[in-house]
């Protein structure tokens, strides 16, 4: 499993054809999260666990040393098959990306396990057509691999 985590201040989804807001978030993270075609459970549930246990919020001394827990953090989760793209031609591959009847229960783990850690989770609509909108606080972006970390 692969994840994009920005810090903002505020992030939001809409539908692209409606405009309707899917999901909407204040202080917190903007996740981006791809599934392998490999991942199981215990990637969702590690995913999970990394991104609620991130300590990249600024302390009284202005270090990044507090989770997203302890800041009143919300999360956004986003779907985001196109982070395992195969990009060795000009024309991306999505192979290794999980199809939905696979991915789909492993993302909504994922919203789940963080929800079960206290957090406020939005997300979009997995597969639908949508526009995010962010404002990157620091600007503060991580990459999380299930197979790095």
């Amino acid at each position: 499993m692969r994840a994009v985590v920005t810090r903002v201040k505020e992030a939001r989804v809409t539908e692209t054809a409606s405009g309707r807001v899917l999901g909407e978030i204040g202080k917190g993270f903007l996740i981006l999260l791809g599934v392998h075609r490999l991942d199981t459970e215990a990637q969702a549930d590690r995913i999970a666990d990394r991104i609620c246990g991130l300590r990249v919020f600024e302390d009284e001394n202005g270090k990044m040393n507090i989770g997203p827990g302890d800041a009143g953090a919300e999360l956004l989760v986003v779907s985001q098959f196109t982070l395992w793209a195969d990009c060795r031609s000009r024309r991306p591959g999505f192979t290794d990306a999980a199809r939905p009847d696979t991915a789909v229960p492993l993302y909504e783990q994922v919203v789940r396990r963080c929800r079960e850690r206290g957090f406020r989770v939005e997300t979009g609509v997995f597969g639908a057509d949508m526009q995010v909108t962010s404002q990157n606080d620091g600007p503060v972006t991580l990459i999380l691999d299930t197979r790095e970390c």
